[in-house]
């Protein structure tokens, strides 16, 4: 999937789309500790965890470790509201990427497992 969607740049301009998404989402923006760069640690984060997910260079566990997204999540309360705005939210980026259909339905399939996967609270 990496060298399909064309590498490094396209998970660049995915996590900037949805960045921009989450600075006005109401249910997502206060999960986000204040940042003076924004959302840019978190979104390097993420944009390096999809690079190495779907076959790209391993930057994210070189520099942070094993993913452990779960634990990684824990101290912030996602509930199903919260699970839903994320998806919402990347759906739309992925579906704004003008990918093929086989390539978007994948990477939709895996965001919306890996969203129902972080839920830590009930609804």
């Amino acid at each position: 999937m990496f060298d399909r969607v064309g590498g490094a740049p396209f998970f660049e301009e995915l996590t900037q789309r949805f960045y921009r998404g989450v600075a006005t989402e109401p249910t997502l923006r206060p999960l986000y500790p204040a940042d003076p760069d924004g959302f840019e640690a978190a979104r390097r984060n993420l944009r390096d965890f999809l690079i190495q997910y779907w076959g790209g260079p391993t930057t994210y566990s070189d520099e942070r470790g094993h993913p452990r997204l779960r634990m990684r999540h824990a101290p912030f309360a996602i509930g199903p509201a919260e699970r839903d705005a994320w998806l919402r939210l990347m759906r739309a980026s992925v579906k704004e990427a003008g990918l093929s259909g086989l390539d978007e339905a994948q990477m939709l399939t895996y965001f919306d497992a890996a969203a129902h996967h972080m839920v830590n609270q009930p609804a």
